[in-house]
């Protein structure tokens, strides 16, 4: 059965591109030309979308908001739905703002519909790896925090923690690097779908600001993340 495509992009020319070349690549593409529409959409085909490919700049609200619509919705799966952000921003901020919205992926207009392709295929791909999480021999765990590389989940407290795929990626390096300094340059590089950027410590400082957010206690007070000033970061062996 093809996968189901939603592509949120107000261009109808771009639209057209893209539609026909996964078309021609044997996926079903739904389009919108609305944010709202796009939500309209996606809740009506609640357990058929694959991945939404979404357009930063819309008429009716920009692609943060979809993205937090999106994510935000608790009532039934489309929370869950992979995201792909296209934008004619190529900054570093608005890169890592979108990450951080929820969305699985980034790609700055202009770009080749082949290199979406492939984003798509990768993203789909880490989707449906299959659920290991209840197998403790597969986690890296510090104290109540369990990181589990197959399933790409984490948890505190056997709780789930919600985190995108840069966030997964960055904590991942992290648990396997535990107790060293790591500076900001192998952070960034830990991160494979980020592109070359002139501001890498910038964005790599947003990233765990983000991620302490959402694994310490205390985002103020890190106990986990530890800030090695000069250097860079260091994830701590022994937590609580």
């Amino acid at each position: 059965m093809s996968k189901q495509i939603l592509l949120i992009e107000d261009d109808p020319d771009l639209a057209e591109l893209i539609s026909d070349y996964l078309t021609m690549n044997y996926y079903d593409v739904h389009h919108a030309g609305l944010g709202q529409e796009g939500l309209d959409l996606l809740d009506a085909k609640e357990r058929e979308i694959d991945l939404v490919v979404l357009d930063l700049m819309l008429p009716d609200m920009d692609g943060m908001q979809v993205c937090q619509k999106i994510r935000g919705n608790k009532n039934n799966m489309t929370n869950k739905v992979p995201i792909i952000m296209l934008t004619a921003k190529g900054d570093t901020t608005d890169r890592v703002l979108g990450l951080e919205m929820g969305a699985d992926d980034y790609i700055a207009k202009p770009f080749e519909p082949r290199e979406l392709l492939a984003r798509i295929r990768a993203v789909i791909r880490r989707h449906e790896q299959p659920n290991q999480a209840d197998s403790q021999s597969d986690s890296l765990t510090f104290g109540r925090l369990s990181v589990f590389p197959d399933s790409h989940e984490v948890t505190i407290d056997d709780e789930p923690v919600r985190l995108t795929t840069h966030q997964f990626q960055l904590l991942h390096y992290f648990a396997t690097h535990s107790g060293k300094v790591l500076n900001r340059e192998q952070l960034w590089q830990a991160m494979p779908n980020d592109d070359s950027s002139d501001n890498i410590d910038r964005a790599i400082d947003v990233h765990i600001s983000r991620l302490r957010a959402l694994i310490e206690d205390n985002p103020r007070q890190p106990k986990r993340i530890i800030t090695v000033r000069g250097v860079g970061y260091q994830f701590a062996t022994d937590q609580v």
